[in-house]
């Protein structure tokens, strides 16, 4: 199985080529407002090493709103012109860490952040969102996991910063671990989307 992976919940953009086991391709890029095109020419690399592709591993956040709508249109296109499998992932259960167990923290808005506690690849409580007071209280209950976030907190220095890594999420993928949807992508909502409704004008 050919299995194409992709993340761009974060500032730093991942994608993995991963076919019949092997590692093809792994390149990293920054993901910032030209997130597209960066990621679309690493894929033109990867797709062009690959006869086929079988399976596109996204993931799905928590992070990026935007970076991983992004990731999931991109996966449509691979998925209308190749015939290939969608699967998605939390990223934060991929990260590329030398652990096999963490804890996810990074920030939600509105004075909020959400946690994740991972094991072997799989979200086992969360994503999840959290206020300080809650978030301190959950870290201490787990005190013996590392943490981690993909961008530094001023009210959790000790955490360190780890990125998710499209070679795990291929890996996971492809045996079957941690996927949480299948064909139909949305990312990962810690919330209620907030709709502006317009303000009802009196009749003329």
């Amino acid at each position: 199985m050919t299995i194409l992976a992709l993340d761009t919940s974060t500032t730093h953009g991942s994608v993995a080529l991963l076919a019949e086991g092997e590692l093809r391709l792994e390149e990293t890029f920054t993901a910032d407002r030209t997130t597209s095109s960066a990621l679309f020419a690493v894929l033109e690399r990867a797709v062009a090493l690959a006869p086929r592709v079988d399976q596109v591993a996204v993931g799905l956040g928590p992070g990026s709103y935007a970076g991983v709508r992004i990731a999931i249109a991109a996966a449509l296109g691979l998925e209308l012109g190749a015939g290939a499998q969608l699967v998605g992932l939390p990223s934060v259960a991929a990260l590329g860490v030398d652990a096999a167990g963490w804890l996810a923290i990074g920030d939600a808005r509105r004075e909020t952040f959400y946690f994740t506690r991972v094991e072997d690849g799989v979200c086992v409580e969360g994503p999840l969102l959290a206020s300080e007071s809650e978030l301190r209280e959950r870290l201490t209950a787990h005190a013996t996991l590392p943490v981690f976030t993909s961008a530094a907190l001023a009210a959790f220095p000790g955490a360190r910063i780890a990125l998710p890594s499209a070679a795990r999420l291929a890996r996971f993928a492809g045996a079957g671990r941690g996927i949480t949807a299948r064909g139909d992508l949305e990312p990962i909502y810690l919330r209620e989307p907030h709709i502006t409704l317009p303000k009802v004008r009196p009749p003329l």
